[in-house]
């Protein structure tokens, strides 16, 4: 990647020399053709949230300048793409920390044309005078979807920005846009990767009736487009020598490289049968059940596909479960972590109310650390001694592993409740343990979960914690198994 030296005073100028057309001082002509094929403009001049007052209806199209002549586009055929040479810093100016840390990177559309990037803008060149009360429409950020932030803002002429649309501090955004208006900005994007930015554009005719597009998408590509689909590996991890009558086992699919795909099946095929059977309803990356001495030497593999398709992408090798009668098993939750590209993390544990589904890592609002919240699965704590001595219960986290590469268990912290007790008992949560991230041990050292005092402990309990994650950005794509060992004292 060619990064850029970044400059504030180049940010400053990019906003300062905004194409501005006010008034109908562009006059509207005939609509340029539509054109129908799938295109991805990545340098030149387009419009590309081009408002329309057709039939009765408002319409958001794109005017794409790049070529000659210029055309009109539907959205949904266009990819916008903001080359990587688009990568500046965000300057050390307070005014201008709401684009990141000082110093990090950012993609940056200038406001001012760069002939080697995309200079996209808003138009209501087309619209008439007098079909809209005020003679003007409002233009509406509503929704971005990917993996960073996105910013779009001009300057004033002493060089302070003006945020137009800004997707970190809530959403909608909306802007009043005269007719006759041609306009540019600066469209800052905080992270490689793909994106969805949804527009509305909405106005009220002139007779009080109100109008509007709907939400219209837009797709923008951050760095290099993504290639054909690559040829995928498929295998599964997990799998244990042997388990024990009763243990859980959690098998879960890899992908080699990871993609965007995520819709799996799995397959067994136990003595006897003459071929592998679809299990029903599993169609996730993880999938856990408890082993049986009837599942041992039963057989099993997962298969890959794209939405839509019945063709697998890609098929693992079989795995043969090795079921054995080694006592009881251990009183631990397996916690595994998957942690995407777009940066898409997922949490299991074994099937017996104790499976952890952690929802996919968002990047924070600093945008320093990948971050996911759940629950742990309820942990029961039943105390029959004579004399009701009290306890304890602790958990530690191992590190989390995706073949030969570590996360330490640090990163995941808790916050304990008691969900549960019995009249008499007098159960307390153990206290809150931060994430690791910056400072502390996390769940890597021994946690109290919950305790009960001397004479109070007698009956049944049961304890949570609702989990934190915190992951550094540059966490590896991969699966990750971690073991949450839980002790009674």
């Amino acid at each position: 990647m060619t990064t850029r030296t970044p400059d504030h005073r180049r940010l400053a100028t990019a906003a300062g020399a905004a194409v501005v057309c006010l008034g109908g001082l562009l006059l509207p002509g005939a609509a340029p053709a539509l054109a129908q094929e799938k295109v991805v403009l990545s340098a030149g001049h387009t419009d590309a949230v081009d408002v329309h007052h057709e039939d009765g209806r408002l319409v958001l199209k794109v005017h794409d300048d790049t070529v000659e002549p210029s055309v009109t586009r539907d959205p949904a055929d266009v990819t916008f793409q903001v080359l990587p040479e688009a990568a500046v810093e965000v300057p050390d100016l307070p005014e201008y920390a709401f684009l990141g840390p000082a110093g990090s990177t950012i993609w940056l559309l200038p406001m001012t044309q760069d002939p080697n990037l995309l200079w996209p803008g808003w138009n209501t060149t087309t619209l008439r005078s007098g079909v809209f009360q005020g003679n003007k429409v409002s233009l509406s950020l509503v929704d971005v979807a990917g993996p960073g932030r996105v910013s779009v803002f001009m300057t004033d002429p002493v060089g302070q920005p003006l945020v137009k649309f800004r997707s970190d501090d809530g959403l909608p955004d909306a802007i009043d846009v005269p007719i006759g208006t041609h306009a540019h900005a600066n469209w800052v994007f905080s992270a490689l990767g793909s994106y969805t930015l949804t527009f509305r554009a909405d106005a009220t005719l002139a007779d009080g009736t109100p109008i509007s597009t709907g939400p219209v998408p837009y797709r923008f590509v951050v760095g290099d487009l993504p290639g054909p689909d690559p040829e995928v590996g498929l295998s599964i991890q997990g799998l244990r020598p042997a388990y024990a009558p009763g243990a859980a086992v959690t098998l879960t699919a890899v992908q080699d490289p990871v993609t965007d795909l995520d819709r799996y099946r799995w397959f067994s095929r136990c003595p006897g049968a003459a071929e592998f059977a679809e299990i029903p309803s599993e169609v996730s990356a993880a999938y856990s059940f408890t082993a049986t001495a009837q599942l041992d030497d039963c057989r099993y593999l997962v298969r890959l596909y794209r939405d839509g398709a019945e063709a697998p992408v890609a098929e693992s090798a079989p795995v043969t479960l090795n079921v054995e009668n080694t006592g009881a098993p251990a009183a631990s939750q397996t916690i595994k972590v998957t942690v995407g590209a777009q940066g898409t993390l997922v949490v299991s544990v074994d099937p017996d109310d104790r499976t952890v589904n952690l929802p996919p890592t968002v990047l924070s609002p600093s945008g320093d650390r990948w971050q996911s919240s759940g629950d742990l699965r309820p942990v029961t704590v039943t105390d029959t001694r004579p004399g009701s001595p009290g306890w304890n219960v602790a958990g530690q986290l191992s590190d989390f592993t995706a073949g030969q590469t570590r996360v330490g268990g640090e990163y995941l912290g808790w916050t304990p409740t008691v969900l549960a007790q019995a009249e008499g008992q007098g159960v307390a949560a153990g206290p809150t343990v931060a994430p690791g991230f910056t400072t502390g041990n996390g769940l890597a050292a021994s946690s109290l979960l919950g305790t009960a005092p001397a004479g109070d402990g007698r009956g049944t309990a049961r304890l949570g914690a609702g989990l934190h994650l915190e992951l550094p950005t540059d966490t590896a794509a991969g699966q990750y198994v971690a073991t949450l060992t839980l002790t009674a004292i």
